[in-house]
């Protein structure tokens, strides 16, 4: 276990007197989180298991890298040691990564008598987790979903139609992800069906294939409903538009997005959430499909998402919204202003390039779209190191993980 002090005392924070806020993962999504709350004067903690630029920022006190996240036995002792090596009692948490939500939700019983534990119970979290359970939960309130199959051997393969295109996706997207890097692969004939299930099938269980309809449409119809919940009502919101992701046909990541009024959102959102008894932050992924302007579900992410430093310039702070309430202080509802953009550069120019390399992108309109850019990913005039910092891992983190 590497652990670095950032050079600031722990002295800072309890001289604060406002406990802060355990960030468990690094990289531009963590270091969202640090700088809504540095901001505002409240003490954090980074903890991560790779190289990353949040522990770069001047809002950030202690930092801590460890071996592995990747289980929660793992999570759950790093949390630990962290709390005592930094005093972190009474400290929020804030898990990025899906297989951090996991482990925080199956043992939140543990961790809450050492930390504020914003994150959902794990019958709450598991149906976002497993998309096998989003998809049946959704269709059972009627909200509208891809059309879905669900293998368990090669000769169910011939049940499927292939009219058009579909995707081979995990149900559980960590389990695949870390292996191929890749959130979903694409079939066009039967072949090629057959083909990437049996490389499926090499990596994940068999019962967490799901072939999926491929809905049309470009990064327009891409669509997003991001919220603070608690009681089942929505206290901030904010409803945008993922025009360009990374890769650019199924994106791990956004990486161009802007706040747009899409009230339609909401109803499916919601009725969702409830069901799910769901309190803290979430991002639902919608997908609106070209041909007939169907909007459906795509995904539920049961913590921040990668964008949510939008939030910020558009009127709604999101962690901040999260860290008062868990303090047991007063919310008040927010509505996020349309027309906020954001960007990462560091996998939004190099996948234009690829675009506009094969015709699917022109040069000049690419450029006109970073002219109004209201928000970086990593770049902050009064925080310029993790930028820094960046540009020092960028090839790392391209030969680790694509960015």
């Amino acid at each position: 276990m590497t652990t670095t002090d950032t050079g600031r005392s722990s002295a800072f924070a309890r001289s604060q007197g406002v406990p802060g806020a355990l960030v468990v993962g690094g990289d531009y999504q963590g270091l969202g989180i640090a700088r809504s709350l540095g901001r505002r004067g409240i003490p954090v903690a980074v903890l991560d298991d790779e190289v990353s630029i949040a522990p770069r920022s001047r809002y950030v006190q202690h930092s801590m890298r460890v071996p592995t996240l990747r289980s929660a036995e793992a999570t759950t002792d790093a949390l630990q040691a962290a709390a005592r090596r930094f005093g972190l009692d009474g400290w929020v948490l804030f898990p990025t990564r899906e297989e951090t939500v996991a482990a925080v939700a199956q043992n939140r019983d543990e961790l809450a008598r050492t930390f504020r534990v914003p994150t959902p119970s794990w019958r709450t979290v598991r149906v976002a987790w497993d998309k096998r359970r989003t998809y049946q939960v959704a269709e059972r309130l009627g909200i509208d979903v891809p059309r879905c199959w669900f293998p368990h051997s090669e000769s169910d393969l011939s049940e499927i139609a292939l009219d058009n295109p579909v995707i081979i996706k995990p149900a559980i997207k960590e389990h695949f992800f870390y292996e191929t890097g890749a959130k979903a692969w694409r079939a066009d004939d039967r072949a090629e069906l057959l083909h990437k299930f049996r490389l499926a099938t090499s990596i994940i269980p068999v019962e967490e294939v799901i072939v999926q309809e491929l809905v049309p449409g470009g990064g327009e119809g891409q669509l997003a409903y991001c919220a603070f919940i608690k009681d089942g009502e929505p206290v901030g919101t904010m409803t945008v538009v993922r025009r360009r992701q990374h890769p650019s046909d199924f994106g791990r990541a956004s990486t161009y997005v802007e706040t747009i009024d899409l009230p339609e959102l909401e109803a499916p959102s919601l009725r969702l959430l409830r069901e799910m008894d769901y309190y803290g932050l979430v991002e639902l992924e919608f997908k609106r499909d070209e041909h007939t302007g169907a909007v459906k579900l795509l995904d539920v992410n049961a913590r921040t998402w990668g964008y949510h430093g939008l939030g910020p310039a558009a009127g709604v702070d999101f962690p901040a919204l999260l860290h008062r309430d868990q303090l047991g202080l007063p919310v008040h509802p927010c509505r996020a202003r349309a027309g906020v953009r954001w960007v990462r550069l560091a996998t939004d120019v190099p996948n234009a390039v690829r675009d506009i390399r094969h015709g699917r992108l022109r040069a000049a309109d690419y450029l006109r779209t970073l002219r109004g850019i209201d928000v970086g990913a990593v770049w902050a005039a009064d925080d310029p190191l993790p930028m820094v910092a960046e540009i020092g891992i960028l090839p790392r983190l391209a030969m680790s993980r694509g960015l």
